[in-house]
């Protein structure tokens, strides 16, 4: 992202009653006295200083036949240049060119208004973002999501589960292991019942948010450059990991430099939208704002002085994120052994060690530099990468190389690529090709990489005529065919509710490996859709009719959804019909088909299951963070995120709140409003801040107490006094005051009380009992009469 800078002046006007200094150089003596001469001796004064409107704090000066002078030194202090001046000489402010000075003897003031060209002061730093976040915790606990799908067709049945468990909470890292878990009926064993199970993944990482480094102890990928291929590893992985500062910049930010004279307010527009606003003192400032764009944008920098002046100055930015802020590295380094028969056999890695380590680092804002490494089990591989930003609306071009030896082979693969957009228009080109006998760690299980892989995508987005992008791929590998395609797709909305798309591939290496595909859709109501579709793939057409009420993202807990469709074409008539129910424990759906003369029923359930000690939940997936709100076994309190009512507690007084944002604030908070009286909440609302893919546990303590709002009399039947101090017997604290007729409110009482009252008369005393009927109202009780204590 290009570093923009503007300049932004706002002069102020000469104040009235000040004096103008000379525009011509004069000596000390030939000035006229600022002040009335009362003694040819100096004096010092010690003066609050003014600069611009700008509070300069208090400095000194000298009072010398009626003209202030000061000290080169001091005068820099305040904010003047002064160059080719020793600190040591003594200046008569009178001799400051262009500079308003106005002296309050009554406050002992002195106030400068001075144009920009005889300043130097330091820039205020604004919208500068923060990199850190608050602190995040974890609860013990684990979690299980699952997702269940089975079909039957044909007198067999299938039954899949995917399966992800999680433990957190237990030092600084979180375990996941994920499964693959298959039952189905074989038709070569007289339908017997047949199952497999699979690991999938199992790693522990562990997260230092401090300094945005994980650690990963299992499986993992590693490479993740693009012109360098990932591969799945089992063993140990150390690298940044910017998710642990979510609010920390990445991408260079671009910076406007401004001047103001007078205290001003400073607004910034990118594309029309403010993307900040405030205020800034008389002197440079900087402000850093993302853009919030990708591609070639314009902004606006708007400064309004405080005599209204307003001066508007344009800029133009691009935003990407292929390049990182200037000094930001972004690494990882990993080594183990590489897992084969991935999703077939469960713990099968080969013998070989192998490491693989990637670095970008922001050398400027325009230049993010890019470096690779990997061997092991003979091979040697590394490489170097840059991307570029040209200039002010040029795009990004970004290159690398890449060499390799093993076993007496070697070769080398280089990459090129351009890329530019803006609102309507997108261009991406590259090309990475090897030469000579390449190799890399996936080499080492069989998988050459590309000998040429080629692109080139042209986009155009307009108002009236919608997106369209064309766009040509070109792969060849070693052990396969040339694909070479063509492809292009365009959508538009049409008026509030219909919208339309098309896309065409066709194989340029053969004539009739082309795919057509044309849709319809509309929104019938504010739930149901229609979708009208025709498609071709090679010489086989089929068109497809499908109505539907889909299950909201995150709907309310009950809702229900359905869906049919229609179907027509060479492959044979069909269609299905299916229903769906989403609730607060999971998303369940089950429907039928019909497609090429076979019939299949299906179903499917998803979910997850919660334990955090002592209680157990069901929920919908739970895919990031999430929280349990405990009310101290208090039911039915509403609990909100963000505003939000997400649920109650339930009958013991807790509620799973999901999703939540990891390692960002959460705001949970409760409604106390439908409590009764006779409870005390500790706190009503709380910022929490979760670790990546764990649970945190809120207390919000509400607590049933004794409360009860108490009518005290004096021994003559009178109101005890206003402001008289009441306290209970045994209590630790000072009491409660007295309010108007006597009422005192305590809500730490006991089934048997005395109190003592302290007023103006002494002290009196007070027993009772609390009433053992009250459920849930806070009752009053009295009048009760305080009995003076003897000497």
């Amino acid at each position: 992202m290009l570093l923009a800078t503007g300049i932004a002046r706002a002069l102020a006007a000469p104040a009235e009653g000040g004096v103008p200094a000379s525009e011509a150089a004069m000596d000390a003596a030939d000035l006229p006295p600022m002040l009335p001469v009362q003694a040819p001796q100096e004096q010092a004064l010690f003066l609050e200083v003014i600069l611009n409107d700008r509070p300069r704090g208090l400095m000194r000066f000298i009072e010398r036949e009626g003209r202030l002078q000061a000290r080169v030194s001091t005068l820099r202090d305040i904010g003047f240049a002064l160059p080719g001046r020793a600190p040591e000489d003594t200046l008569p402010l009178q001799l400051l060119e262009g500079v308003i000075v106005q002296y309050d003897a009554a406050q002992q003031r002195l106030t400068l208004t001075a144009p920009w060209s005889a300043l130097t002061l330091p820039p205020t730093r604004l919208g500068e973002a923060a990199q850190a976040g608050p602190p995040a915790s974890a609860s013990p606990g684990v979690l299980l999501n699952y997702d269940v799908y089975a079909n039957h067709a044909g007198g067999d049945t299938q039954v899949s589960m995917g399966t992800e468990l999680r433990v957190f909470g237990v030092g600084n890292g979180v375990l996941r292991n994920t499964m693959l878990t298959q039952a189905y009926t074989d038709p070569t064993q007289d339908h017997r019942w047949r199952h497999e199970n699979v690991r999938l993944d199992t790693t522990w990482q562990f997260d230092f948010p401090s300094s945005a480094l994980s650690v990963q102890v299992g499986d993992f990928y590693a490479g993740f450059l693009d012109w360098s291929r990932t591969v799945r590893l089992g063993g140990i992985q150390i690298g940044r990991n910017f998710a642990l500062q979510p609010y920390r910049v990445l991408t260079p930010t671009p910076t406007f430099l401004g001047e103001a004279t007078v205290p001003s307010n400073v607004e910034l527009y990118v594309e029309g939208l403010r993307q900040y606003s405030g205020e800034v003192p008389a002197g440079p400032f900087q402000l850093a704002s993302q853009p919030g764009i990708n591609g070639v944008g314009n902004a606006q920098i708007v400064v309004t002085d405080a005599f209204g002046r307003v001066r508007t100055l344009d800029f133009a930015l691009y935003g990407t994120t292929q390049l990182l802020a200037k000094g930001l590295s972004d690494w990882s380094f990993g080594v183990g052994r590489m897992r084969s028969d991935y999703g077939i056999r469960s713990f099968a890695y080969d013998d070989t060690t192998v490491a693989s380590a990637s670095l970008r680092r922001g050398l400027t804002d325009q230049v993010t530099l890019e470096a690779h490494a990997e061997g092991g089990g003979g091979l040697g591989n590394a490489g170097m990468g840059a991307a570029w930003l040209l200039g002010l609306r040029g795009g990004v071009v970004s290159g690398s190389y890449a060499r390799s030896r093993y076993r007496g082979l070697a070769g080398g693969q280089y990459a090129l690529d351009y890329e530019w957009s803006d609102r309507f228009f997108n261009v991406n080109l590259g090309t990475q090709r090897t030469h000579g006998d390449y190799r890399d760690l996936g080499a080492l299980q069989d998988a050459l990489p590309a000998t040429a892989s080629d692109h080139a995508i042209f986009g155009v987005n307009l108002p009236r005529a919608g997106a369209l992008s064309v766009g040509y791929v070109g792969l060849k590998y070693p052990q396969a065919r040339d694909a070479r395609y063509l492809s292009a797709f365009w959508s538009r909305n049409f008026a509030r509710t219909w919208s339309a798309s098309l896309s065409l591939s066709q194989n340029l290496d053969d004539d009739d490996d082309r795919s057509v595909y044309l849709t319809l859709a509309t929104t019938l109501g504010a739930e149901r859709q229609l979708n009208l579709a025709a498609q071709r793939n090679g010489d086989r057409q089929a068109l497809v009719a499908d109505l539907s009420r889909p299950l909201p993202g995150d709907g309310d807990a009950g809702a229900f959804g359905w869906r049919v469709q229609a179907r027509a074409g060479d492959d044979g008539g069909g269609g299905l019909a299916e229903i769906g129910w989403l609730n607060d424990a999971g998303r369940y759906a089950a429907g039928a088909a019909q497609q090429g003369g076979q019939t299949y029923a299906y179903a499917s359930a998803s979910g997850s299951v919660v334990w955090m000690g002592p209680h157990v939940f069901a929920a919908r997936d739970i895919y990031d963070a999430f929280a349990v709100v405990d009310t101290g076994g208090y039911p039915g309190v509403p609990v909100r995120l963000e505003n939000r009512v997400v649920g109650v507690t339930d009958e013991d007084g807790v509620l799973l709140v999901t999703p939540l944002r990891s390692w960002q604030r959460n705001r949970l908070s409760i409604d106390t409003f439908e409590l009764p009286a006779n409870v005390r909440v500790g706190r009503v609302e709380d910022e929490v801040t979760p670790r990546q893919q764990a649970g945190v546990r809120v207390d919000f303590r509400v607590e049933p107490v004794r409360a009860a709002l108490l009518l005290l009399r004096d021994a003559q039947g009178e109101p005890v006094p206003l402001g008289s101090h009441v306290r209970q017997d045994g209590a630790e604290d000072r009491g409660v005051i007295v309010g108007y007729d006597g009422q005192a409110y305590l809500d730490t009482l006991q089934p048997h009380n005395v109190l003592r009252v302290d007023g103006p008369q002494g002290v009196c005393k007070v027993v009772f009992d609390y009433p053992a009927d009250t459920v849930s109202e806070m009752p009053r009780i009295g009048p009760l009469r305080c009995v003076p204590e003897g000497p």
